[in-house]
């Protein structure tokens, strides 16, 4: 199977290329940055480029897994069309160029920031769609992009929606677990958005690698929401961080960020059904992070 990887330079994007090129696939790379696996074809250039898309996506692909992205919920508020370019622009030409070529299975990256906030109420795959910002909007017009292409040209497609990945790799990211772990390192602290109450679901990279893989290979179709299946408050990752790294790593509270959704807690029951079970539990994600973070500071 040849595959494109969109991303496929980044942090989710490299470890999907390895997995998928170690199961015998053909594994093309597009990203503006160039790639450190020579296993995989390189195109490397701008996906907001139909020339791009055109060299990426070539006849006998038989499917895509969309990575790129702009990811950014604040940056998405001060530059709406810019994230309205990258995340719907860019994922209506991919769809497209995958109908002329005859691409079969469509695998988007999606978030659970399309449902907007719905307080501590797990979030399911069949809640309405309310955004709370242009980045979680554009993810949720490429949703009905892709059920469209589903329905009317049989390019099936699979929105992962992801809650908060974190893994190996992480040491130019600036999520809040890289944060912790730079704080650890140098002796330092971190920014806590508002009472640091809020809550969130972590899944580990190689459960999200492993849910990818399954959309792949298996009859996945919709949305399917991706995460451990617990969440746990900044507070509590602060102290998780502390306990895994043995650091005092420090914390000031300042003031929440406009869009940031109180709470994300997910049910994954439904994904669990269609065969996917995460291993990796925050403990011992945060030491495989610790260590990692030790052998490769960035």
């Amino acid at each position: 199977m040849r595959v494109l990887i969109t991303g496929g330079s980044g942090f989710i994007g490299s470890a999907l290329g390895r997995r998928l090129t170690g199961m015998g696939m053909e594994v093309v790379v597009a990203d503006l940055r160039p790639s450190r696996d020579p296993r995989v074809t390189l195109v490397q250039g701008d996906l907001r480029d139909a020339a791009v898309v055109e060299e990426a996506l070539q006849p006998g692909t038989e499917a895509v897994v969309h990575l790129a992205a702009f990811t950014s919920v604040l940056k998405s508020l001060t530059d709406p069309h810019g994230v309205y370019r990258t995340n719907l622009e860019m994922t209506a030409n991919l769809l497209e160029r995958a109908r002329l070529v005859g691409a079969r299975r469509f695998v988007f990256a999606s978030t659970n920031a399309i449902v907007g906030d719905v307080g501590r109420t797990p979030i399911h795959e069949r809640m309405p769609l309310e955004p709370l910002t242009p980045y979680g909007a554009t993810k949720a017009a490429a949703e009905m992009l892709m059920s469209a292409y589903t329905h009317a040209y049989g390019v099936r497609g699979v929105a992962l929606r992801l809650t908060n990945v974190y893994g190996t790799g992480m040491q130019h990211k600036d999520s809040i677990v890289p944060r912790l772990m730079r704080a650890a390192l140098q002796g330092g602290s971190i920014d806590i958005y508002g009472d640091g109450e809020q809550v969130r679901d972590y899944i580990y990279l190689d459960d999200v690698v492993e849910a990818f893989v399954l959309a792949l290979t298996r009859d996945w179709i919709g949305p399917v929401t991706i995460g451990f299946g617990e969440s746990v408050s900044v507070n509590t990752l602060h102290a998780l961080a502390r306990e895994a790294t043995g650091r005092p790593i420090g914390a000031r509270y300042v003031d929440p960020k406009p869009g940031e959704m109180p709470a994300v807690v997910v049910d994954t029951s439904y994904a669990r059904s269609l065969g996917f079970r995460p291993e990796t539990a925050l403990t011992e994600g945060l030491r495989r992070v610790w260590e990692d973070f030790r052998a490769r500071p960035a």
